[in-house]
């Protein structure tokens, strides 16, 4: 009897083997073949991570020598790693002796308008978890277009030391205001689009595109899904409005504006910046710079005009930090 409560108590006494409910994993991998020769740069290797939910996260990583901190870049809607301006924005600042690590995010080339924007932001955790684990202790967070809140978001949840500074390029102020009254500019188109994804959400088919297309600036239709509209697009549901996230960034913060752009109207950062200067808000410091631009159109809004000054005018200000 002895002998069996004994056991008894060293079962109890043994601590069971700790499991792993999930986890972040990267790797180095082969240069993908849709990577222009252009964008090769000092360090240029290839990743691809997987986030916490298991999505697949592809990367390009500029890693200049000796290199102390690294910029975590994250593209436009439907963009990639590579697209302008984070392409050649990451080949300069790594000419600079910046570390970029740029990544496609869940809405990248194809998935345009598919994403959840609030599972976006494992892409950018599965790079910041990715960034530490190869030794980088100073990050900045820089987002283009789409991947402009997608940073907002991040930066304002995530307080962690380690993140330094942001950087927004070609920054829009309040998606779902812009989308309704800027892109669509159609109540009717409007209307069915919220009665689809209402009855998708109802239904259970978050994840499957809407059979009603959203009216563009540009004339054409652009199909996307119920969570995508749900979180991006629609006022009452969207997490996708800059004025609110930027001021809960308590990290000095740079925004960079083409002057040719169409895409981002002239007001929309001096929304971000009003709200940033606005009472209690945590922003120690925030910088405007509206690059000028006698060229006008969509293509502008990637810096394809400004290509040097921008990556002079990023790695100025990130001098100016001590970073």
């Amino acid at each position: 009897m002895r002998g069996a409560i004994l056991f008894i108590l060293l079962v109890i006494a043994i601590p069971a083997a700790a499991e792993r409910a999930a986890s972040i994993d990267y790797e180095f991998v082969a240069r993908p073949a849709a990577v222009p020769a252009e964008y090769d740069g000092p360090g240029l290797r290839f990743l691809a991570m997987r986030a916490i939910d298991g999505a697949r996260v592809d990367a390009a990583l500029w890693q200049p020598a000796g290199a102390t901190t690294l910029v975590l870049s994250v593209h436009g809607s439907g963009e990639t790693f590579h697209a302008n301006p984070n392409g050649f924005l990451g080949k300069g600042l790594a000419g600079k002796g910046y570390a970029v690590l740029g990544i496609n995010t869940r809405q990248a080339g194809q998935r345009v308008n598919t994403d959840n924007f609030l599972e976006v932001r494992r892409d950018i955790e599965a790079a910041v978890y990715t960034a530490r684990a190869l030794g980088y202790r100073t990050l900045v967070l820089q987002g283009h277009s789409l991947g402009n809140i997608q940073v907002q978001f991040y930066a304002a949840t995530n307080w962690e030391p380690d993140i330094k500074a942001v950087v927004l390029t070609g920054m829009f102020g309040n998606l779902p205001w812009k989308s309704r009254h800027v892109l669509v500019q159609d109540e009717n188109n409007w209307a069915q689009l919220f009665d689809a994804a209402m009855k998708g959400l109802r239904e259970g088919k978050t994840a499957e595109v809407m059979p009603v297309q959203m009216n563009w600036i540009t004339g054409q239709k652009v199909p996307m899904t119920v969570q995508h509209f749900l979180t991006y697009r629609w006022e009452n549901s969207s997490i996708a409005d800059g004025t609110y996230w930027i001021r809960r960034i308590a990290r000095p913060i740079l925004m960079v504006r083409d002057d040719g752009d169409v895409i981002v109207q002239p007001f929309e950062p001096l929304m971000l910046l009003s709200a940033a200067n606005s009472a209690g808000s945590l922003v120690p410091s925030i910088k405007y710079v509206n690059l000028p631009n006698s060229r006008r159109g969509p293509a502008e809004h990637g810096f394809v005009s400004n290509r040097d000054t921008l990556i002079e005018t990023v790695a100025g200000w990130l001098k100016e930090q001590k970073l």
